[in-house]
């Protein structure tokens, strides 16, 4: 899985949001507000990346159990599919 070309991610302050440029811009006209963990998870699905390693990249940047990894890393790719920003 991989986020779709066509999204851009801007940091404002603390906070990260995603929008749709060119094409994608017609169809999508929403911002999405991420934080800094989901900015990691963004970043690293710009290229081709399985959920195994996703999580795995995950436990090496941050501190966390491997289940609490596998959560996160669910529930935020999850709400990207749900907003059309990954190709499968």
């Amino acid at each position: 899985m991989k986020i779709k070309d066509g999204f851009m991610l801007r940091q404002f302050g603390d906070d990260y949001i995603v929008v749709a440029v060119g094409d994608e811009s017609e169809d999508f006209n929403r911002l999405i507000t991420i934080n800094s963990v989901g900015e990691f998870i963004y970043n690293t699905l710009k290229v081709e990346t399985s959920f195994d390693e996703l999580v795995s990249a995950m436990l090496n940047k941050y501190e966390v159990s491997e289940d609490v990894a596998k959560r996160d890393a669910e529930a935020f790719v999850t709400n990207l599919k749900a907003a059309g920003l990954l190709d499968d």
